[in-house]
């Protein structure tokens, strides 16, 4: 896998910023209701990201140590109001949905993260990728708790209604922290089977015990004492 491969497998996966870091929670929380929220949060965020990682990587030796937090909330902020301006002109209802969570963006731990982790450290084109990977990792996470949500709190998907029985549980706060607690725990579980899927399958190719297995009689020192 080259470079630009294994930094989209970690904003999608290894690092999801949602399952996995654990950030951006308020956001989560609180627009995953509906899967078109979701979504729409977390495109704008992808946005974002894709955006003030590249102003800052480009700027990333002009900004002094010393100031570069500030400098950095001032081009997300910056960022943020121009999706702001964009949302409010051309897509109103999403604008009107998003409503207070589209400028908590601008605080938004993961984004400043990326910033100071990733963009203000590596070129444009890397911080490029990073941004987009990250922010549709949030994005993905977002959208399929809001399908779950909307699914058994309204009955609907994409605003597309199926049927009338509904569990009004998950439609409340309550519900958002147990389906995003149902989601981690499915997520690392998942993941983790893979990595130890992947790890014994490269301990067989390179002939190394993996600690499960008995080592072969032909290379088991105390096998040929015992002969």
């Amino acid at each position: 896998m080259n470079k630009y491969g294994k930094i989209t497998l970690n904003g999608l996966v290894t690092n999801n910023a949602t399952f996995k870091l654990v950030l951006g929670t308020c956001a989560t929380l609180g627009l995953s209701s509906s899967a078109m929220n979701g979504l729409g949060m977390g495109l704008s965020v992808t946005v974002v990201l894709l955006l003030s990682n590249v102003v800052i990587s480009l700027l990333r030796k002009l900004i002094p140590s010393t100031v570069r937090i500030p400098a950095f909330i001032v081009i997300i902020a910056t960022m943020v109001t121009l999706l702001r301006m964009f949302l409010f002109k051309f897509l109103p209802d999403l604008y009107e949905a998003m409503g207070v969570f589209l400028p908590l963006i601008v605080v938004n731990c993961m984004i400043l993260g990326r910033a100071e982790a990733f963009a203000s450290k590596q070129p444009v084109l890397d911080s490029a990728v990073d941004g987009v990977a990250t922010g549709l990792g949030f994005t993905a996470a977002l959208t399929v708790m809001g399908i779950i949500r909307e699914l058994l709190g309204n009955g609907s998907f994409f605003d597309i209604k199926l049927w009338d029985f509904t569990i009004g549980f998950f439609s409340n706060s309550a519900g958002a922290f147990f389906v995003y607690g149902i989601c981690i725990a499915l997520f690392v579980f998942i993941t983790d089977a893979v990595d130890k899927n992947i790890r014994a399958k490269r301990a067989q190719a390179l002939r190394v015990p993996t600690g499960d297995e008995p080592l072969d009689p032909v290379d088991d020192p105390t096998a040929k004492e015992e002969a």
